[in-house]
C-alpha cells in the first residue's frame, strides 16, 4: 500500500486526483507555487461540456492559425517567437491537421468527458455542494446561414459517431428560445449534454471536500527538484524544505515544462493563454451559456456574476492582461446580446492553458520513473475532464482495473 502521495499542482485537476486517492485510502498532500486553485482553474467560463470532443488540431486550422499572423483582431493568437521548444510543438501540431488524426484524438477526448460528466452527477449529488451547478446545456450561436449550415456537417459527426446531438435553432426559433439574443441571427445549436458551474465554487467545494477527508494542502511552495535512487524519487526539493513522498504525481497544466528533471521527460505542453472578463448580472440576462462560433468569444450566466470569455493566444508564458483582447470579448457578446454586461465589474482575468499537439492529456506513469505521474495537458477542458482523469490516476496507481482505457493519454505516446 502507498503510504504517502504527493500531488504537484493545486488546480481542479489536482484536486480531482487528491479526491479519488483518499476515497481509495491513500495519505495525500498537495503542494502548490502559489494558492489553491488560483491558476487556469479559476474564471473560466465553467463549462462541463461533452459536446467538446473535436481538438482544435483538424482540417482548415493551419490557415486560420496563419491568417493570425496579419489579423490584430483575431479571437485566435499566435505571436511568433524564437523558442525551439514552442516551435516543435507547432510542428507536431500541424502533422495532427487532418481528418483521421482528428478523429483518433477525439475517441480519447469523448471517453474523458462522458465518463467526467457521470461523474459530476453523482459528485453533485453526494460530495460537492454550492457550485452552482445547471444542467441546462450549452448553446453554439452562429451569426452567418453558412456557418450555421456548416456546423450541421459537424453536429451529424457529433450525432452519429459519439453520441453528442443537438437540437437545432433556425431564425426566430432561437431568439424564442434564448430572448436574450439579439433577432436577425442565423441560429444555433443547443448541446443539453452539457452543463456548467462556478468555477470559484468548485474549487471552493472540492477544498473543502478534500479537507475534510484529511488532504494537506500546502501553498505558495515551489517544486525546485527532487532527489532519486535510480529510477525512484525519494523526496521533493522545494523552497520551504525537502517533502517526503512514496508517489508524486504533477499536476501543474502548462507550468510542466518547468518540471522536466522531476518528470524525465520532455513534454510537448504549450501555454495557450485564454481571458475572461466577470461583471454583475445584466438586467436581461441569458438563461443559456452560449458560445458564439464566429467570434470565439463565451457567455456563462452564473448565480454569481455573469462572464464573458475565451480567445486563445499563444505568446508563451506571459501572462499579462491586454486590453485589446479583452475588448475582443466585450465587442463579441456586443454583438450578439441585446445587454452584453451587467453595470459593474467584477474581475479581468486571464490563464495559461496546458494544450497538447493532439488535444489529449497526458495521464500516467513517466516512463523514466518508477513512482512519478502525469496529470496534465488538459488544454480548455481541464473543469470538463477532472473526475475522470482523478479516478484514472487513482486506478493506475493503486494498481486496480482502470475505468477507461489509459493508452491514449499515455505519456509516451508518439506524435
Amino acid at each position: 500500500m502507498t503510504d504517502r502521495v504527493v500531488i504537484v499542482g493545486g488546480g481542479v485537476v489536482g484536486a480531482a486526483c487528491a479526491l479519488y486517492l483518499r476515497e481509495a485510502g491513500i495519505d495525500v498532500t498537495i503542494v502548490d507555487r502559489g494558492r489553491f486553485g488560483g491558476g487556469c482553474s479559476h474564471s473560466n467560463c465553467g463549462y462541463v461540456s461533452p459536446s467538446h470532443v473535436l481538438p482544435i488540431a483538424g482540417p482548415g486550422i493551419l490557415l486560420d492559425t496563419l491568417r493570425t499572423l496579419f489579423n490584430r483582431d483575431s479571437a485566435l493568437k499566435v505571436r511568433l517567437r524564437c523558442d525551439p521548444q514552442s516551435l516543435a510543438w507547432f510542428y507536431r501540431f500541424a502533422r495532427r491537421c487532418t481528418r483521421a488524426k482528428m478523429l483518433e484524438a477525439a475517441v480519447g477526448i469523448r471517453d474523458l468527458l462522458v465518463s467526467s460528466r457521470a461523474l459530476y452527477d453523482h459528485l453533485f449529488g453526494s460530495t460537492l455542494r454550492d457550485v452552482e451547478w445547471t444542467a441546462g446545456g450549452l448553446l453554439f450561436v452562429f451569426a452567418s446561414k453558412a456557418k450555421m449550415n456548416h456546423h450541421a456537417e459537424t453536429n451529424t459527426l457529433l450525432s452519429e459517431r459519439f453520441g453528442t446531438p443537438a437540437t437545432r435553432y433556425d431564425g426566430d426559433e432561437l431568439t424564442r428560445f434564448e430572448p436574450t439574443l439579439k433577432p436577425g441571427i442565423a441560429g444555433g445549436w443547443h448541446y443539453a449534454c452539457d452543463g456548467h458551474v462556478s468555477p470559484e465554487r468548485l474549487l471552493e467545494s472540492l477544498r473543502r471536500a478534500v479537507c475534510d477527508r484529511g488532504v494537506e494542502i500546502r501553498e505558495q511552495v515551489e517544486v525546485l527538484g527532487a532527489e532519486f535512487t535510480g529510477r525512484r524519487l525519494k523526496r521533493l526539493v522545494t523552497d520551504d524544505g525537502p517533502i517526503p513522498a512514496d508517489q508524486v504525481v504533477v499536476a501543474t497544466g502548462a507550468w510542466t515544462r518547468s518540471l522536466r528533471s522531476l518528470i524525465g521527460t520532455r513534454l510537448p505542453i504549450e501555454p495557450g493563454k485564454g481571458y475572461s472578463l466577470t461583471r454583475s448580472t445584466p438586467a436581461v440576462c441569458p438563461t443559456h451559456p452560449m458560445i458564439f462560433e464566429e467570434e470565439h468569444v463565451a457567455v456563462t450566466p452564473m448565480a454569481s456574476g455573469f462572464r464573458i470569455g475565451s480567445t486563445m493566444e499563444f505568446a508563451g508564458f506571459d501572462e499579462s492582461l491586454r486590453d485589446d483582447r479583452l475588448d475582443l470579448l466585450r465587442r463579441g457578446a456586443d454583438r450578439y446580446l441585446r445587454e452584453p454586461v451587467g453595470e459593474n465589474f467584477r474581475e479581468r482575468w486571464c490563464g495559461l492553458r496546458p494544450m497538447t499537439p493532439d488535444g489529449r492529456p497526458y495521464v500516467g506513469r513517466a516512463p523514466r520513473r518508477d513512482n512519478v505521474w502525469v496529470a496534465t495537458g488538459h488544454g480548455m477542458l481541464g473543469l470538463s475532464m477532472a473526475p475522470a482523469t482523478g479516478r484514472l490516476v487513482s486506478e493506475l496507481l493503486a494498481g486496480d482495473v482502470p475505468h477507461l482505457d489509459p493508452r491514449p493519454y499515455a505519456v509516451d505516446r508518439k506524435l
